[in-house]
């Protein structure tokens, strides 16, 4: 066993760049096919797909399952869709599934775990990154706006933009567009175009790009992510979530990790916002999937607001 441990241990060195796939026949060239077995039978490694093992410690790892699909489908493929997403860092995009896509001459069979897409990859649509052939950023942002469920796609497309940084944002958007004016197959264009203008790149996590959604789609006009509220001197005083500063109302995403334990000091500033003329509907990770409440509070807040106004 600590002979195998050690032929595992050389293996994710000598494979680092696949960062620790192999193909099982050339693992079994240099283990040997007893050794290989072996190390299969005492769960050291896996077949995650036929003729692909990876370390069983790995197999988890985004890099690894996708560099394993690369070596099942050829080295004509590339990691495509949420999985090239999730490699770019874009968490909103992660799925259980691993997205590759081959040239329309070839056939590759999908296995339980890997999406198998066939298209074209023209130059330019394809980088490496982690060492992998993956869709650029800008590809894979416009295909998920056309094709990824929508809460997701939006979600992804923010996390993008910020991972581009501030001044290549607009750039970055424009690319995006380019390649939906330029995208062959026209289905799902018109909603990524609408998706497109919900970008903000402010969001601090992916529910508050879901409830963006959530309320465009309900009816509401666009609200301004991550609204300063000022004093008269110019002080910065909050930072609302998203906001409708015209009529003065917010809402605020009490993620768990991020609002456990501050309840009396979130209590404390919606009072202050409140003196401010402000309303603050506050809304919870149960209230994503069942927004009834939250819509029927910003109902009331809009004819209460407006009547203000």
């Amino acid at each position: 066993m600590a002979d195998e441990a050690g032929s595992i241990e050389a293996m994710n060195e000598h494979a680092d760049n696949l960062h620790g796939a192999r193909r099982r026949r050339d693992l079994a060239a240099e283990l040997g096919e007893h050794a290989l077995r072996l190390a299969l039978r005492d769960g050291l490694l896996t077949q995650l797909w036929p003729g692909v093992v990876v370390p069983r410690v790995r197999v988890l790892d985004l890099p690894t399952r996708a560099a394993a699909a690369l070596l099942y489908v050829g080295a004509d493929g590339a990691v495509v869709g949420r999985t090239a997403a999730g490699l770019f860092g874009c968490t909103a995009a992660n799925c259980g599934d691993i997205h590759v896509t081959v040239p329309y001459t070839r056939r590759v069979r999908g296995r339980p775990g890997l999406v198998v897409h066939q298209g074209p990859l023209r130059q330019g649509d394809v980088v490496e990154l982690l060492g992998l052939r993956v869709t650029a950023l800008d590809l894979t942002v416009a295909e998920m706006l056309c094709t990824a469920p929508r809460r997701v796609a939006l979600a992804t497309a923010d996390q993008a933009v910020v991972s581009v940084g501030g001044e290549r944002a607009e750039a970055f958007l424009a690319a995006v567009q380019e390649r939906l004016a330029r995208r062959a197959d026209r289905r799902g264009t018109i909603r990524a175009a609408v998706l497109l203008g919900l970008i903000t790149g402010k969001a601090d996590s992916p529910p508050e790009s879901w409830l963006r959604l959530l309320v465009v789609d309900a009816g509401y006009p666009p609200p301004v992510a991550q609204h300063e509220v000022r004093s008269l001197d110019g002080r910065k005083l909050y930072v609302l979530d998203l906001a409708w500063p015209q009529l003065r109302i917010a809402l605020e995403y009490d993620g768990y990790e991020a609002h456990e334990d501050r309840e009396a000091y979130d209590t404390e500033r919606d009072h202050r916002l409140a003196a401010r003329g402000w309303i603050v509907i506050r809304v919870r990770a149960a209230d994503m999937r069942e927004p009834r409440r939250v819509l029927d509070e910003l109902a009331t807040a809009f004819a209460v607001q407006r009547h203000v106004a």
